[in-house]
């Protein structure tokens, strides 16, 4: 089983682009993680920030599946070892943060036009928009509004040479939400 160690070092090491984007996955973290606690964020919701893509660290689908249309599902496994790590209101908005690309596409007016291409490619492998029934039932999941606020951040979080906190400034709050040390 991954270790917060192992955790922390993947993120460190996360200098590869980011699938599409202008920012590596490391930046992309970091400035998600900022927006959070810009935000007003509590800490689980910024940790969450922090480790929302780390399904993409881990898969061994290579950098360009979603070019090739393949859905990397980095979100539920990027959850799954979440969390193995820390309580449900971590691990929760990161397997959700997809599902909420989905219901912000069907119900925020304006929303799709300002994804970035790769999104919007990760989005029709994703399923696309939700549909009123599939909304309704999103909505009724636990933790599906704080999945919603961490998607905006995700998509705010792309933006090169920004200067954020990095990786070990977050990493602070682990101690206070390990499920173990």
């Amino acid at each position: 089983m991954p270790t917060f160690n192992h955790l922390r070092v993947q993120l460190l090491n996360a200098d590869r682009m980011y699938g599409g984007e202008a920012i590596t996955m490391r930046a992309h973290a970091e400035q998600c993680a900022q927006l959070a606690e810009a935000d007003g964020a509590d800490a689980p919701l910024i940790l969450a920030a922090l480790l929302h893509d780390v399904g993409h660290l881990i898969h061994r689908l290579g950098d360009d599946c979603a070019v090739r249309g393949i859905n990397d599902r980095h979100e539920y496994t990027g959850a799954a070892l979440v969390a193995n790590l820390f309580p449900e209101a971590v691990a929760a908005p990161i397997r959700l943060h997809v599902d909420a690309k989905r219901w912000l596409v069907a119900n925020q007016p304006g929303y799709a036009a300002g994804l970035s291409p790769a999104s919007i490619t990760s989005l029709e492998l994703q399923g696309g928009a939700y549909n009123a029934e599939e909304s309704a039932a999103f909505l009724a999941r636990p933790f599906a509004r704080d999945a919603i606020r961490l998607r905006l951040w995700d998509d705010a979080a792309k933006v090169p040479d920004r200067v954020v906190p990095e990786v070990d400034y977050f990493w602070r709050l682990v101690p206070d939400l390990a499920l173990s040390a």
